[in-house]
């Protein structure tokens, strides 16, 4: 996987008493680390008195444990880790978001991306808004308190939002009474939730995360759906579902979401399965070895081989104290970089034809580098197999495909990529398997605008091109 970043996670937990949820919510990030490593945050509510830190780095660097002592005990927390996709990476734009207005405070953590968040933030700026960042989570603020003040309830403003946005958007607001979830109607970005033994009430963008504080997922919202928790427990609101036609990024499936992860009843590990089992079907070669790119390729090559026959093997090493935040010191130690994270083990690759798995190609840098690595190593053919369509589309709704001119297959043919990164042969699954990887039974109730085009909503007015 090269040059695509991840989405932004959100946690949330409500206790019926006070309690430590610091360490909870801490926890729960840590398991959705995979989905921003750019800054985090949490806020803690004790009979609405708020408690807050946040700041550039990941959830272990950030949370020390005397930090998490002096946020103290609450009945509610919410959390997040963030990934900027177009935003600055100023310490500022770390998330949860605290608003104070006159109806009350409130704080907001948010994954997604508005197609219409620069209109919205020119007309609220036009009437008096002051924005701090470049975030959508401020917008989605600044919507939600402008809503409020002609509404009879938190809740009824949040529903009157969901009216004004455009695009993807997973949120968690938090007030002094009420932990509030909704998803855009269209239902881009994942979001579940859960209860504990002890009677807690977990939402989070992944299962994962409620797996690792002992909760037990209940579902996944449904596009469009409001849910909230309070001291009379959870209440849902479906008034906006239905609105749209269902349009889940299969890129969570394909690469964001943790393999441990269940979206919309699908296991994402068995996701990945599939795909692999069809790429052998679409591009069959004779081969020694199926090897996976840690560690996002490893599912789909344990696919690919159970389907083809040719034996998987473990051929790349990863240091697992290096994430994706490492960053090459300069330009002329970009190549070492893919040398310091991941290791070919000759002895399982030395003299064989290895068919090597990946889920994305994007610029082709990094992929051509790790095929190197493999030559280097002593193979005698490598054929590239990738568990997802060529790339040629920007996304809008979260994700930070780059633009059309950076993206490798709209420019250059499968052959003329196959010479770039240097394989024997390159083979990509088709959109028409894409769909079909999660066992749906329609599969178009994905959006996949970044391979084919189709874009679920209107492009927003900044586009890239």
């Amino acid at each position: 996987m090269s040059n695509l970043h991840e989405e932004c996670g959100i946690f949330g937990i409500y206790s019926p008493e006070n309690t430590d949820l610091a360490h909870t919510t801490y926890y729960g990030l840590f398991a959705l680390q995979h989905r921003g490593q750019e800054s985090c945050g949490i806020v803690v509510n004790n009979g609405g008195k708020f408690s807050s830190y946040k700041d550039s780095g990941i959830v272990d660097d950030v949370f020390t444990p005397a930090i998490l002592e002096k946020l103290g005990e609450g009945n509610m927390a919410l959390g997040h880790v963030r990934y900027g996709t177009a935003s600055s990476k100023d310490r500022s734009e770390a998330q949860p978001m605290i608003i104070n207005h006159i109806k009350g405070k409130m704080a907001v953590a948010h994954n997604g991306s508005l197609v219409n968040a620069k209109e919205l933030r020119e007309d609220l700026e036009m009437h008096g808004s002051i924005f701090h960042t470049n975030s959508d989570a401020e917008v989605i603020s600044y919507v939600i308190t402008k809503e409020r003040l002609k509404s009879n309830s938190i809740v009824e403003a949040i529903s009157r939002t969901m009216d004004v946005l455009e695009g993807a958007f997973s949120v968690v607001v938090m007030t002094p009474s009420r932990m509030i979830a909704l998803r855009d109607k269209h239902g881009f970005r994942p979001l579940c939730y859960g209860k504990t033994h002890d009677g807690l009430y977990v939402v989070a963008s992944e299962s994962c995360a409620l797996d690792s504080v002992g909760a037990e997922l209940i579902r996944e919202l449904k596009p469009g759906e409001i849910i909230y928790f309070d001291n009379e427990g959870v209440h849902c609101i479906d008034d906006h579902c239905g609105k749209e036609k269902p349009s889940m990024c299969v890129f969570e499936y394909i690469y964001f979401a943790r393999p441990d992860s269940v979206i919309d009843g699908c296991s994402v590990h068995n996701a990945r399965v599939r795909a692999g089992a069809f790429l052998a079907l679409e591009h069959p070669v004779q081969a020694d070895i199926v090897i996976g790119v840690p560690d996002s390729g490893i599912d789909a090559a344990i696919g690919y081989a159970r389907q083809s026959g040719i034996p998987y093997g473990v051929g790349l090493l990863k240091n697992k104290y290096i994430g994706r935040t490492f960053i090459a010191p300069s330009q002329k130690t970009r190549e070492d970089k893919v040398r310091i994270k991941l290791n070919p083990i000759a002895d399982v690759i030395k003299g064989k034809r290895v068919v090597l798995i990946d889920d994305s190609i994007v610029r082709g840098t990094t992929c051509e580098r790790i095929v190197k690595l493999i030559r280097e190593a002593g193979a005698t053919e490598v054929h590239m197999r990738v568990s997802a369509p060529p790339f040629l589309n920007p996304c809008y709704y979260g994700t930070d495909i780059d633009s059309r001119d950076n993206l490798i297959a709209c420019h250059h043919t499968v052959e003329e990529i196959e010479k770039i990164i240097g394989v024997d042969s390159l083979g990509y699954l088709s959109v028409d398997h894409v769909g079909l990887i999660a066992g749906a039974a329609d599969s178009t109730a994905f959006c996949k605008a970044c391979f084919d085009g189709k874009y679920p909503t209107h492009e927003p007015t900044n586009a890239k091109e």
